[in-house]
């Protein structure tokens, strides 16, 4: 036997539809990514502004070292020179001032001079890039070929005093060795022939040997080419700016921005407690997403979609209506609690009223029981019959006494789709036990009929816990929100509620933002509707009231609300799935 009724399950997603489904998320943050790109154009526009008035002019310096053969090959210059020190040098304010001198600048202007001066090293070269950036190209190209002059004069002088240093030094020793060769000369010259003589031959043998070496030192020092280095490409005024131009800054800064714009989008996405997705929300609530309303289609307009215009907001109640019908969970007990996270309940209202015309369109018998007795608004919204009919409800015991239900029913003409019965709600001064009254279990347990079906609209789950206290005699629940108003934790905290209670929660029906959120909080509370700011409050019935169980102090004829007695601990439910 194979079973039709299959239950409705979480979708997987794979892993391009989740980047998809993030990428669309990151659209969700226009303002910062318009913010991001603004930023970035402003950014370009100040850099093609401020780079439109300078110039940059580039000299190049081949550095050599002091050497008696150039065509020696066996002489690494990168062995002999430190191009990391050179750069040091070249950058110092020694050159600067040295090239001062020369252009004329006065110490007021000292740092701009220097300032302007960048030197560079090519890789894998001996090689010092002299750059210089100006307010005309005339002053670039000076200042670049001044500072380069300065260097190659300065590293001049340095390798000078340094090869004069060496020859002194060589010279300081030659003169005693001179001196005492020229006397051991005129004393060998006296004396006669014999080992002394001999032996004065040997000293004056050693004394001439030192003297030519130190001789061939200083000649060496004296013909080593000291050039310090030679300009291969001397700087020329520069004939276009440095800066890459309006256009290319405006499109760096639009790139540059773009990316900012998307980092503070994923930052904020990546932070975001509100659900980024229908699929966030099915993981949140382990259920899945039912059905989506249409923009500007879910709030505004009557309660009753059939008949409008625009038929897609039926057609989604239909394909709710219908993921639901098969869903083994729900089409063994019929029984439906539609409720809202928190804040307004008007969505939930109409998702309620619309999914009993649905149900009532293929044929059942559908009753709407408004569970919400804070604030009953559905027979003043719906076009029902005039006087309604009552429904015969036998006497409970006095504990469970209550204004509601009365058995007042009223039917609602939903068009093409039919009729369906309505339960109005009220106001009563008890809540909590209005709810868990015999009667109202023996009007949830008509689904138990053949081809009947109940929908139970109760109000925000999260604000109040009559939602609650209905979920073991409905188990099938069917969440309405809009996925920018709620969190994620609020989604999960529902779930488990639901379950704790011994509920199921079926899946999830998501809207767009209500008008008046959207409008602002203005001087209306945030969880009440238009609709239900409009309309007036029911006149009490002057029926008899059954003198409360509580005792009131004398003269407190009149309930006062907050006084504790409009609220009472609900009943214990046990724990876990049923």
């Amino acid at each position: 036997m194979i079973e039709t009724n299959r239950p409705a399950a979480v979708p997987t997603e794979d892993e391009p539809d989740l980047l998809r489904d993030q990428f669309r998320q990151l659209l969700r943050y226009r303002r910062l990514i318009g913010a991001g790109m603004g930023i970035g154009l402003l950014g370009g526009v100040y850099l093609g502004i401020s780079t439109a008035d300078t110039y940059v002019a580039t000299t190049d310096v081949v550095l050599r070292a002091p050497t008696d053969d150039p065509f020696n090959p066996s002489l690494a210059p990168d062995k002999a020179i430190n191009i990391g020190s050179e750069r040091q040098v070249a950058l110092s304010s020694s050159i600067a001032n040295e090239a001062a001198k020369k252009l004329g600048v006065s110490a007021k202007d000292f740092a701009a001079l220097r300032a302007g001066l960048q030197v560079t090293n090519p890789p894998q070269t001996m090689v010092l890039r002299f750059t210089y950036t100006a307010s005309s190209p005339k002053e670039a190209a000076k200042r670049a070929n001044a500072m380069t002059d300065a260097y190659l004069h300065k590293r001049q002088e340095s390798l000078d005093v340094t090869r004069d240093t060496m020859v002194k030094g060589y010279q300081d020793q030659r003169d005693p060795v001179a001196k005492q060769l020229d006397e051991l000369v005129k004393q060998i010259n006296g004396m006669p022939a014999g080992p002394a003589r001999d032996t004065a031959y040997s000293s004056k043998t050693d004394l001439q040997s030192k003297l030519n070496t130190l001789n061939g030192n200083i000649a060496k020092l004296q013909a080593l080419d000291m050039t310090p280095g030679r300009v291969t490409s001397a700087a020329t005024p520069p004939s276009d700016g440095d800066g890459p131009g309006i256009p290319m800054s405006l499109a760096l800064g639009a790139a540059v921005g773009l990316a900012l714009g998307l980092l503070a989008a994923w930052v904020r996405l990546v932070f975001d407690p509100a659900p980024r997705s229908e699929g966030d929300v099915a993981r949140a609530l382990r259920a899945p997403v039912l059905g989506s309303l249409p923009r500007d289609k879910s709030a505004g307009g009557p309660l009753l979609a059939a008949g409008e215009e625009d038929p897609r907001l039926a057609e989604e109640f239909r394909q709710v209506a219908f993921r639901l019908a098969y869903d083994s969970r729900f089409a063994d007990r019929r029984r439906l609690l539609v409720v809202a996270p928190r804040g307004s309940s008007e969505i939930a209202a109409a998702v309620a009223v619309n999914l009993a015309a649905s149900f009532a369109e293929t044929g059942k018998d559908v009753l709407l029981i408004e569970a919400d007795l804070r604030t009953p608004v559905l027979a003043s919204q719906l076009p029902t019959d005039a006087g309604g009919r009552r429904r015969q409800m036998p006497d409970t015991p006095a504990q469970g006494d209550s204004d509601w239900p009365d058995g007042r029913q009223l039917v609602v003409d939903a068009g093409e789709s039919g009729a369906f019965d309505l339960i109005p709600g009220d106001r009563v001064r008890n809540v909590a036990r209005a709810l868990t009254s015999p009667r109202a279990t023996r009007l949830i347990s008509e689904a138990d009929s053949p081809n009947s079906t109940v929908v139970v609209l109760a109000p925000p789950v999260l604000s109040y816990a009559d939602a609650l206290a209905l979920v073991d005699r409905v188990d099938g629940v069917l969440v309405v929100c809009d996925p920018r108003a709620v969190h994620r934790s609020d989604l999960s905290r529902i779930r488990e509620l639901i379950t704790g209670a011994g509920g199921t929660v079926l899946g999830a029906v998501v809207h767009a933002p209500l008008p008046v959120e959207k409008r602002g909080r203005g001087g209306k509370s945030k969880g009440a509707s238009p609709a239900q700011a409009q309309a007036p409050a029911p006149a009490p019935r002057q029926q008899p009231r059954p003198e409360p169980l509580t005792r009131q102090p004398a003269g407190h004829d009149q309930h006062i609300p907050g006084d504790g007695t409009d609220t009472v601990a609900l009943r214990t439910v046990r724990m876990g799935n049923r």
